[in-house]
C-alpha cells in the first residue's frame, strides 16, 4: 500500500511513516522544507517536497497519483497564528482531499479535533485556538461533503508520552488525553481496514487494545 501523508515532518505523521513501513507499506511524506528530508528518509519514508499552502491543485494531484490513501495530518501548529490556522488546517486540507479525489484516491484518513462539533467560545478557549477549532470544522465538513472513503478521527489532548497500544474509540467519547504515538497505530490501523469509511470518530487513551478498538467501529 502507497499512503500519501500531508504534513510528513510532524510528530504523528513521522511515528505513522515508521509503522506503514515496518508493515512493509510504502509512506510519502510531504514536507514543505527540503531539509526536512533526511528525517523522512531516516523512517523509511519518502519525502515529497511542497508547500500546500502555495501550490495550486495539479501539483498536489501529482503527488498523490498512483496512491492508495491519503492521511491529511498537517496543522499550523504551535507559535502560529489565526491567518494560518485558516491557511492550513482548513484551505490546505481542503486542497489535498479536492487532488485525492482528482487523483482517484479514494481512502482518506483526516486528523482533525475534539471540540469541533460544539460551541466555540473564544472568550473561553483564547481567539488562536478557536480560529484553529473552526478551521478543523471547515475542513471536516468539506471532506463529508466528498465522493471519498474518509474516515475523520478526532483524538484529545496530545501528548507525546511513550503509546501504551490501548484506547478508546467511538463515534463520541469523554475527554482526554493520548499519545500521538497510538493516534499514529490507529491511523495506520484505519488504512489496513474499510469498516470505519465515512465515519467522524473520537479518540482517547484507554483499555482497548487498538486492533481490537478499531474492529468494533
Amino acid at each position: 500500500m502507497r499512503v500519501v501523508i500531508a504534513g510528513g515532518h510532524g510528530k504523528i505523521a513521522l511515528l505513522l511513516e515508521k509503522k506503514l513501513a515496518a508493515n512493509g507499506d510504502v509512506a510519502v511524506g510531504i514536507i514543505r522544507n527540503v531539509e526536512q528530508a533526511a528525517d523522512i528518509r531516516e523512517v523509511s519514508a519518502e519525502p515529497a517536497v511542497l508547500d500546500l499552502e502555495n501550490a495550486d491543485l495539479d501539483e498536489v494531484v501529482q503527488v498523490l497519483s498512483g496512491a492508495d490513501a491519503a492521511v491529511f495530518a498537517a496543522g499550523a501548529g504551535p507559535g502560529s497564528g489565526t491567518a494560518r490556522k485558516d491557511t492550513v488546517d482548513r484551505a490546505a486540507a481542503v486542497l489535498f482531499a479536492e487532488a485525492a479525489e482528482r487523483a482517484g484516491v479514494l481512502r482518506f484518513v483526516q486528523i482533525s479535533a475534539m471540540g469541533t462539533d460544539g460551541p466555540i467560545d473564544p472568550e473561553a478557549v483564547g481567539e488562536v485556538f478557536a480560529a484553529y477549532l473552526h478551521a478543523k470544522a471547515a475542513a471536516e465538513a468539506d471532506l463529508r461533503a466528498r465522493k471519498l472513503d474518509w474516515t475523520i478521527l478526532r483524538p484529545g489532548r496530545l501528548t507525546d508520552d511513550p503509546g501504551t497500544g490501548s484506547v478508546r474509540l467511538g463515534d463520541s467519547v469523554p475527554r482526554g488525553d493520548v499519545p500521538r504515538e497510538d493516534v499514529a497505530a490507529v491511523v495506520a490501523e484505519l488504512l489496513s481496514d474499510t469498516v470505519a469509511t465515512r465515519r467522524t470518530l473520537e479518540l482517547t487513551g484507554g483499555n482497548t487494545p487498538v486492533q481490537e478498538a478499531v474492529a468494533r467501529v
